[in-house]
């Protein structure tokens, strides 16, 4: 058993401790009661004679008898611990219990042994509480010996661990303490040894520094606690019916009265409030030993369980536990960083406030806490939100008076939330303020109409719609009302009532603003019966309907077409000349069921709304109602309904009146000698407008209009006077021409000519696009381009996929001409500062709608070229001038022009790459004709292109092998831009662009290492020995670029050919052996491009290798080496061999690189040719490095011979380790003399197949270090608690009240 010494500590509180919590509960002892059960269970417990108690831990058998249901079974069968049981879960928990209770009446010990080690194993320890253990060691020394065997290296346990079966055991965990209180609630948990055994063993659990103990031990003293609650509970209603017994029976005549009864009845009573003080007495204990203490826990879990229980008490036993004392806990979590907590917290409080009782009770604490609650609703955890805001809901039916007009309001405003849930929280928080109030006047009104209960409702919703301010916004406002004011909504009886009928006598009528305002509400809720989904912007996924749902839907889709059949030509006829109304009405019909129109007989109606529609679009330029009278006739024109040819006699008299006004305008339009004056062309204007808004729907191709715009298009052109909305009109109406000839030659459904025609038409209107591109009109600019931009698309060789190669005459690439005017458009249009917005807003005011609507324009005008670019229509380096812009107009433009950098990259990497390096140079020059041509680094252009190139190198990416030939031609065609252009201060000067070195060394951590060197090699054929002796300021750009190359970066540590690491290839003395998992690189990519400048370098065979150092092994290498400069050291093999680190200066790599026999045109004679000139023998060609290196490190090359014998000690020594860790199968790195170096720029002439032909890798097992094993660690990390990291600075030193 657990000591009594523990027992005592761990339950006897300092008279501080008790003074402090006296005013927090209400288990307050003035009669002594406490001491009486404090001293109980302090006191020793009466012990059995060793010979009567079993030995060892949990997995015994009682003496005797066996266990069921698989606990503790005879016949040889193995034993199963409490643990296990309750984890198979196959077993009932009331079955476990009671053989539980069975064994402890036998011997008591042997089965709280069980039940210790049950909580033990619970946590995840593989330790258990032996019998020796638990009769001579104290509880602390117990748990320490649990600590100190607890295996933590995977860090879970089972109320961590993931899936169904640990899921299950913590349900079946909480359903056995709860069993196990309740079937021992009358008898065994007052026999002072059970409870205070487990109360003493699961307090000292919640105070260890292992997470695992804490956890566990505090869920399942909260769970015993909430078990006691209950137990209390029953005792507390026994009591009472004792009392009111007792009292019964005393309030009769003596003659009638039983002494017996009620001496029963006062003994029962006795009994029945020694109980409750005892079990007062435990849940006192458990709520000061571990809730305290827990509910602060710096584990967020932790924390959450402790107010998910309090919430549990207070509701369960509210006379003991609704009150301040024990409410502050869960006023000072809701303020608790984690979301989890808060969480726990509002649903706490909805279990309280859901009680009308109970929450008339939380006055104190709403007056308090009511802010902190309010501001919850905007909680950055959207389910905190949520609930916060159903508590805020359940506080207004409990009480009107407590949320004050401004509290509401702060609630109000999120029913137009982006979010779903929290909008339709919203919405019915809303509806209980708004609409759940009935006054007793209101009973007896009229179920629907306008003098009806909805009426008055209906108003209500429009007057909050309006005061929102956001008019645009009306569906997510139904949407938000949608569940719990559907019916409502759809009383468009009474909202059509509101529209039509005139007001009574003394009624307000409604404002124009309003009936507007009413209309658009009545479009959503028709929208949302007929669609059943949110607005965009809510949909939270695709939802399969219900039968239910469906059914629901084409009830209220009929009642729509009977209800506004009807109606809705008779609101066109009120409305005819109200755009915003007319809009939203003529949007009605495309939710009808067309068939009610005959099975209805409602043809009548259909006419009547015919002659509405045709009306409408004579008195409406507007395009916004001409193409909403476009659509309806386009959705009632369907062939599948009865109605179709009612519908396209009409639709067809329509489009023959509008194409014969045009005509017969346009020939008094275009008549010569005469000027057209106003009226003339806002005629022509209003009928093209028509007929292009038709046109977007219905094909006109039958009235070949194409002739006489084209015309009207020829004469703007020719006269420049034509009005700017005539040309975009009609340039539009042109396009849908094109679009339904297209339409009408993909379905097969044309004659041989036409497509001839079609070709025609479409370059002649490109053509014609482009002469508008080129003129002065911005806003004829802008449509011209989007034109150009559709079409070129269309027309591209994307229109021959899906097996329609017959359009292949078709397709239409632009010029060279054509690509320049569009790239100019974009420069002259897009790019522009935002103060000079005027030029493209066609004199829009300068506020902050009108530059967000300009920018919103532009950015389109920029996504229309990009798509251009991405699929092929244009060529990829005139990209580079886009891509220039990447950083000034990163907040504009940045996405757009980066997601074209990504798909350029997918199209051609190396293209990509010679765009990209393009777009610096092109900002190098505007730079230098800017600045002049010396160049100050310092500047803020420069610093910009530098920081554009980081940008730039970012976006390839951390796959060097991918990226390996873009990144290789990148340099090569910077280097080349470098030393293009002579310095025009003469011979002695560095060359003008020698400055975009610096910038280009952005990109050299992008190379490989032997790709490094390659570069290296091909910087050298344009260098002269001068130059490499310079170090004056002008040349620092040569050096730092050369030193980005030369560097053995520590960035670069897997080498591709070797197929090694080369930081780490020795490993520890600890080192696992190696396993059948092996890293494996990836495969370099076929080197072989498109472009031939991809292979620019020519590898010759009797080239001169990198040496590294000299070694008499050379004279066995297949290439002779040369070397002007030799280090006498030992022979390396390979350089992953040696760390870079470790390796002296003096052995660092030089060496002499291979070195073109024909002179580069207009360049300075090479080191290596100038040395060679004078002498006609054999000589070993020096390059630069090796030079200064032999005139500056004469001393160090004296020190690398003295050391000789030190470095082959080192050398034989690492060999040793390696031969240990690298397993080559063909003996590679043994017997190769040098690093094996593949160019990836290789000259054209010797073409190679694949860059990595012939390349056997292999691969090595890269250890990583030993972690440092947990139980080697002396003692445990404390886990304090900071309130700080846990809750707000607002909670923190406040007092409740």
């Amino acid at each position: 058993m657990i000591a009594a010494q523990e027992l005592h500590t761990d339950f006897q509180f300092s008279q501080e401790a008790e003074s402090q919590w006296s005013s927090d509960t209400d288990f307050e002892d003035p009669d002594g009661k406490d001491a009486k059960t404090a001293k109980g269970m302090a006191a020793k417990k009466g012990k059995k004679a060793p010979g009567d108690k079993a030995k060892g831990g949990g997995a015994r058998k009682a003496p005797g008898a066996g266990r069921v249901n698989g606990h503790h079974q005879e016949n040889g069968m193995e034993n199963m611990t409490l643990f296990e049981v309750v984890k198979m879960g196959k077993s009932a928990t009331q079955s476990v219990v009671d053989d539980w209770i069975e064994a402890y009446k036998q011997d008591r010990d042997v089965a709280l042994l069980d039940l210790i080690n049950f909580f033990i194993q619970c946590s995840g320890c593989k330790g258990a509480v032996s019998g020796e253990m638990f009769r001579n060691m104290q509880n602390s020394e117990i748990i320490r010996k649990m600590t100190e065997e607890f295996d933590e290296d995977s860090g879970d346990y089972p109320l961590t661990m993931s899936g169904p079966q640990w899921k299950k055991f913590r349900i079946s965990f909480c359903d056995f303490i709860a069993v196990l209180v309740r079937q021992c609630q009358y008898s065994i948990i007052y026999d002072e040894y059970m409870m205070d055994t487990i109360i003493s063993l699961l307090t000292g659990l919640s105070d260890s520094q292992v997470r695992a103990f804490r956890h566990t031990s505090t869920l399942g003293a909260m769970k015993l606690m909430t078990a006691l609650v209950n137990v209390a509970l029953n005792l507390s209603i026994n009591m009472d019916n004792t009392q009111r017994q007792y009292e019964a029976e005393r309030n009769k005549v003596i003659a009638k009265r039983a002494n017996d009864r009620l001496e029963l009845l006062l003994q029962k009573r006795k009994e029945l409030q020694e109980n409750q003080d005892e079990i007062e007495n435990m849940m006192n204990a458990i709520f000061k030993g571990v809730f305290v203490h827990r509910y602060r826990d710096s584990i967020a879990e932790i924390r959450a369980i402790c107010i998910e229980e309090i919430g549990m008490w207070m509701k369960l036993y509210s006379d003991a536990f609704l009150n301040d004392s024990y409410l502050k806990y869960v006023g000072w979590t809701m303020h608790d960083k984690q979301g989890e907590v808060r969480l726990k917290c509002v649903s706490a409080l909805q279990g309280l406030f859901y009680s009308r009782e109970l929450g008339a009770r939380l006055e104190l604490f709403t007056s308090r806490f009511k802010d902190r609650i309010v501001s919850m609703t905007l909680d950055k955890e959207y389910d905190v939100a949520v609930q916060a805001i159903k508590l805020l809901t359940l506080v207004l039916q409990s009480s009107d008076e407590v949320l004050t007009a401004e509290d509401c309001e702060s609630v109000y405003h999120l029913v137009y939330s982006a979010h779903r849930p929290i909008a339709v929280s919203a919405g019915e928080f809303l509806f209980k303020k708004l609409f759940s109030h009935r006054g007793p006047e209101e009973e007896g009104l009229p179920r629907r109409g306008r003098q009806s209960l909805n009426g008055g409702l209906i108003k209500t919703t429009v007057f909050f719609f309006l005061e929102s301010e956001l008019h645009e916004h009306g569906a997510y406002l139904v949407d938000s009302l949608w569940e719990c004011g559907s019916e409502l909504l759809k009383d468009w009886e009474t909202m059509i009532s509101l529209l039509l009928d005139e007001p009574a006598a003394g009624e307000e009528a409604l404002t124009d603003g309003q009936e507007t305002a009413l209309v658009e509400i009545m479009l959503c809720a028709i929208r949302q019966a007929c669609e059943c989904h949110p607005p965009v912007g809510r949909s939270t996924g695709k939802r399969v309907l219900t039968a239910k749902e469906k059914k629901t839907q084409l009830d209220d889709r009929t009642r729509i077409t009977e209800m506004f059949a009807v109606a809705l030509p008779l609101l066109l006829a009120k409305y005819c000349v109200d755009i915003d109304k007319v809009t939203n009405l003529l949007q009605i019909p495309k939710y009808f069921d067309l068939d009610i129109y005959t099975t209805g007989r409602l043809e009548k109606h259909l006419d009547a709304l015919l002659r509405q529609i045709w009306e409408v679009q004579d008195k409406h330029t507007d395009i916004e109602v001409l193409e909403a009278c476009s659509t309806t006739y386009h959705y009632l024109s369907n062939e599948e309904f009865t109605i179709f040819n009612r519908v396209n006699i009409a639709r067809s008299q329509l489009l023959d009146e509008l194409v014969d006004k045009f005509n017969r305008l346009l020939e008094d339009f275009l008549q010569e000698g005469e000027e057209p004056d106003e009226d003339d062309a806002y005629q022509v204007l209003s009928t093209l407008k028509k007929i292009s808004a038709f046109h977007n729907a219905h094909d006109l191709s039958k009235w070949d209009l194409f002739t006489s715009i084209y015309r009207l298009l020829n004469t703007g052109l020719q006269n420049g006077d034509m009005p700017e909305q005539i040309v975009i009109h009609s340039l539009q109406c042109t396009h849908y021409i094109i679009l339904w000839h297209l339409a009408k030659v993909s379905d097969g459904g044309s004659i041989k000519g036409d497509m001839v025609t079609l070709r025609k038409q479409m370059r002649a209107f490109c053509l014609m696009c482009q002469r508008y591109l080129n003129g002065i009109n911005n806003a004829v600019k802008e449509q011209a381009f989007t034109i150009l931009c559709d079409l070129l698309l269309i027309f591209s060789h994307q229109i021959m996929s899906s097996g329609r190669e017959q359009l292949e005459p078709l397709v239409f690439m632009p010029d060279s001409s054509l690509q320049v005017d569009l790239l100019n458009f974009i420069l002259d249009q897009v790019f522009i500062d935002q103060d000079d917005e005027n030029n493209s807003t066609d004199g829009q005011q300068d506020d902050e709608a009108s530059k967000i609507e300009a920018l919103h324009k532009r950015r389109n005008l920029l996504a229309a070229y990009c798509k251009l670019i991405t699929f092929n229509v244009v060529e990829m380096n005139t990209g580079a001038d886009v891509f220039k812009q990447y950083m000034r107009y990163y907040n504009d433009y940045g996405d757009i022009i980066k997601e074209t950098m990504s798909k350029t990259r997918q199209i051609d990497k190396i293209q990509c790459a010679k765009t990209l390096v393009l777009s610096l140079q092109t900002l190098f020059n505007e730079m230098l004709s800017e600045l002049g041509f010396n160049v100050d680094r310092s500047t803020s252009a420069f610093c910009g292109i530098k920081e554009l190139a980081r940008r730039f190198s970012l976006t390839f990416g951390l796959d060097q092998v991918k990226t390996r030939e873009a990144i290789a031609m990148l340099h090569k065609d910077g280097i080349e831009f470098a030393f293009k252009e002579p310095s025009p201060q003469g011979p002695g000067s560095p060359p003008l662009n020698l400055s975009f070195l610096d910038v280009l060394s952005e990109f050299s951590s992008k190379l490989l290492r032997q790709d490094k060197r390659t570069v290296h090699t091909y910087l050298e054929r344009f260098m002269t020995v001068q130059m490499a002796l310079q170090r004056e300021d002008c040349w620092l750009p040569l050096i730092s670029y050369r030193n980005s190359l030369q560097a053995r970066g520590d960035d670069d540590t897997m080498s591709v050919l070797s197929g090694i690491s080369s930081r780490g290839s020795t490993r520890s003395k600890k080192a696992k052996p190696a396993t059948a998992s092996k890293r494996k690189y990836p495969e370099a990519e076929e080197s072989s491009c498109s472009s031939s400048d991809a292979v620019w370098m020519n590898r010759e065979q009797n080239a001169q290798t990198p040496v590294m150092m000299h070694s008499p092994v050379m004279m066995h290498s297949p290439v002779m080496m040369h070397s002007p400069v030799m280090m006498h050291s030992p022979h390396l093999t390979s350089t992953v061999l040696r760390d870079p680190k470790k390796m002296r200066p003096e052995d660092s790599y030089t060496g002499a690189y291979s070195m073109p026999t024909e002179q580069l045109p207009h360049q300075p004679v090479p080191l290596q040719q100038q040395q060679q000139q004078p002498h006609h023998h054999h000589q070993a060609a020096m390059d630069y490095n090796t030079q200064v290196t032999w005139m500056l490190t004469q001393r160090q090359q004296a020190e690398a011979h003295q050391q000789q014998e030190r470095v082959s000690m080192q050398y034989a020594k690492m060999r040793n380790h390696m031969q240990q860790a690298i397993r080559r199968g063909s003996g590679l790195m043994e017997d190769d003399e040098e690093p094996i170096v593949e160019d990836v720029m290789m000259s054209s002439e010797d073409r190679l197949e694949d860059i990595n032909e012939g390349m056997d890798f292999d691969t090595m097992d890269i250890d990583l270090p030993a972690s440092k094993n947990r139980r080697e660690r002396t003692e445990l990390k404390p886990d304090y608690f900071d309130p700080s990291s846990i809750m707000d600075d607002s909670v923190l030193n406040v007092s409740m009240f």
